[in-house]
C-alpha cells in the first residue's frame, strides 16, 4: 500500500531543495517560492539551523515540508518532532527508514543501482531517491531501472532543472527535487528576488504540463 502523502507528491510533480549556507537565506528562499506558489519544500540538514526552520515551516497551512540530507536516527528524530512529514536519505539507511514510518512520514531513501533499490524497497521505502541522478545516466538510467521496477515510485534528484525534468518526468519519474538550478544561492544572497520567481514560474510550467 503505498503512503497517503505519494499523490500529493506525484501531484506536485517538482519538489524544491532548499540547500543553502546560511539560515537567513534559506528563509528567504523559501518565502519566495511560496510566493511563486510552490508547496511542498525539502529543508536540507546541511543548511544551518534546518531543524527549528522546519519546525516554523511545518505548522503553515497548505505547506507540505520535509528534511533532506538525513544522516542518522538521531537527526531523523530530531526532523520528525519538528514536523517534517518526509525524509529524504543519500543512501539507504533501514533504521531512519523505520522511524520515518512509525512516524507517519514518508521515506525516500537515496539509491541508485538495482541493489540498491532492491534494499531501499525491503527496508519500506516509499519513494526511492534517484540520486545522483544526472551523473549515473539521467533519464535513460532511470527508463532502465523501471524496466525492472515497473511498480516503483522514483523521484530523481542531482543535476535536475527545469531544461531536463520534462525528460526524467517523461520517462517515468513520480516527481523530481530540484536543488541549486531553482534555488541559487548567488542571486538570494543579490536579493534578486526576480530571477528566483522566474525561475520558479519555469517549474509551475513544468508542473502544469
Amino acid at each position: 500500500m503505498s503512503h497517503p502523502l505519494l499523490p500529493v507528491l506525484r501531484r506536485a510533480r517538482v519538489v524544491p531543495v532548499i540547500r543553502t549556507s546560511t539560515a537567513a537565506h534559506a528563509i528567504t528562499a523559501c518565502a519566495w517560492l511560496r510566493e511563486a506558489g510552490l508547496s511542498v519544500l525539502e529543508i536540507t540538514l546541511t543548511t544551518p539551523d534546518a531543524v527549528p526552520l522546519i519546525k516554523e515551516l511545518a505548522g503553515e497551512p497548505g505547506l507540505l515540508v520535509g528534511a533532506g540530507t538525513v544522516p542518522d536516527e538521531r537527526a531523523a528524530e530530531a526532523c520528525l518532532a519538528a514536523g517534517a512529514k518526509f525524509l529524504v536519505t543519500p543512501w539507504v539507511d533501514p533504521a531512519v527508514i523505520a522511524l520515518a514510518r512509525a512516524a507517519g512520514a514518508a521515506a525516500l531513501p537515496g539509491a541508485m543501482t538495482p541493489t540498491e533499490i532492491r534494499a531501499a524497497l525491503a527496508a519500506g521505502a516509499d519513494v526511492v531517491k534517484l540520486f545522483p541522478a544526472s551523473s549515473a545516466g539521467g533519464p535513460a538510467h532511470l527508463r532502465a531501472v523501471r524496466a525492472v521496477f515497473p511498480d516503483v515510485a522514483f523521484c530523481p534528484t542531482g543535476g535536475v532543472d527545469a531544461s531536463n525534468a520534462p525528460a526524467y518526468l517523461a520517462a517515468g519519474a513520480a516527481f523530481v527535487g530540484i536543488g541549486g538550478k531553482l534555488v541559487d544561492e548567488s542571486r538570494i544572497a543579490a536579493g534578486d528576488k526576480s530571477a528566483i520567481l522566474r525561475a520558479a514560474r519555469e517549474v509551475m510550467g513544468i508542473e502544469q504540463a
